[in-house]
């Protein structure tokens, strides 16, 4: 079985995403160990990566941050290693094809079950266009986590049928970031995924408080968490991992 799906068990998740090495991996260290205290079911990683296109301002100025600060991929496998002897939270890895090509699709996958991530999601992976890493996935038993965006219409159905890990439903069109509120009718397309397949899914894009992730969460089965936690991150320095306990503290109480 999917160790993701053991995120969803305590009642709806909370899912925060952290980029990899803003301001430096020691503090992204600290922040995904106090996130996991205050109740995190599920961390997202994110890899950082030139030309995130999924990626609004915030989170696309850490990934050029982390990227100036000298992070590569290893020094992300690394630090999952290290993560890995501290806790047993679901992870996953988010990024972008091309890091996996540079990578090499299979030594990175390998890699990712050999330091113990659970899942990958590759915004910028069409539909039609999985099946080129869908084997590796299973070989090494990563699951390839599908994203259902509100312009995915006659596609939803599809896409939930064969959905593996988790769904990543995207709340709003366009880039991450967040919104003063989400105005996509979700629960249409909750409809359709809930017909299709019975695995858990949780909706991101554009959440950064409490009320919105209750919000969320009341339609599926969790909230997703990137912008409003880097930039968190990054006002605050040294701080950075209390402030991120207290964060995800308050989330995941507005969630349950």
């Amino acid at each position: 079985m999917s160790k993701i799906k053991s995120a969803f068990e305590n009642g709806k998740a909370f899912i925060p995403f952290i980029t990899c090495g803003d301001p430096d991996l020691a503090t992204t260290k600290a922040c995904v160990l106090e996130a996991v205290r205050a109740g995190a079911d599920l961390v997202e990683l994110g890899i950082p990566f030139s030309d995130p296109v999924a990626e609004g301002p915030v989170i696309q100025e850490a990934n050029e941050r982390a990227l100036k600060g000298g992070v590569t991929t290893d020094k992300v496998f690394d630090l999952v290693r290290e993560l890995r002897q501290e806790t047993q939270v679901p992870l996953v890895f988010m990024t972008y094809a091309n890091v996996l090509y540079s990578y090499g699709a299979e030594r990175f996958l390998s890699t990712c079950r050999e330091i113990g991530i659970d899942g990958v999601i590759l915004p910028d992976l069409p539909y039609e266009e999985k099946g080129e890493f869908l084997d590796v996935c299973h070989q090494y038993g990563i699951d390839l986590i599908s994203l259902i965006a509100p312009t995915s219409e006659q596609r939803i159905a599809m896409i939930a049928g064969e959905a593996e890990g988790f769904l990543y439903i995207v709340s709003s069109l366009g880039v991450t970031g967040t919104r003063s509120e989400i105005t996509t009718d979700l629960s249409g397309i909750i409809k359709v995924v809930r017909e299709n397949t019975d695995l858990p899914c949780a909706i991101g894009f554009g959440i950064s408080k409490p009320d919105q992730a209750q919000k969320m969460a009341a339609l599926s089965d969790g909230a997703i968490v990137g912008s409003a936690i880097v930039r968190l991150i990054h006002e605050s320095g040294a701080d950075a991992p209390s402030k991120v306990y207290e964060y995800v503290k308050e989330m995941k109480d507005a969630v349950r």
